[in-house]
């Protein structure tokens, strides 16, 4: 059903998964980030999660100066199933966790059990 295929950098953000009864609802761990940190793209079926950030920070003193360069980036992909509805897919960041709601189509939801009479 979901399958991840690509990663890059060094940490690869662990991803939850949960399916309902309308939706598949996917929950990723990043916290120190901000939601314009983020690059969510959606291209034939496959879902691309990615972020990439790079710091620079330099100091001088009297006799030196020092520089530090900080540099994280990951990627994570899913294909995503026939049964999501891709034109209604919506995303949060709310204290370090990204949320994205994948709506199944309407054929897809599961219906309530029902008695069926025997005539």
């Amino acid at each position: 059903m979901f399958s991840s295929n690509f990663n890059t950098g060094i940490t690869l953000p662990k991803v939850n998964i949960k399916e309902t009864a309308d939706a598949f609802e996917v929950e990723m761990a990043v916290p120190g980030l901000k939601k314009s940190d983020f690059q969510l793209e959606l291209d034939n079926k496959v879902l691309s999660i990615s972020s990439e950030i790079s710091q620079k920070n330099e100091s001088k003193e009297e006799n030196f100066t020092r520089r530090e360069f900080g540099y994280s980036s990951f990627k994570r992909t899913f294909t995503l199933p026939e049964s999501v509805n891709d034109e209604a897919i919506s995303a949060t960041y709310n204290e370090g966790i990204l949320r994205i709601s994948l709506p199944k189509k309407e054929e897809a939801k599961q219906k309530p059990s029902r008695s069926i009479k025997i005539s």
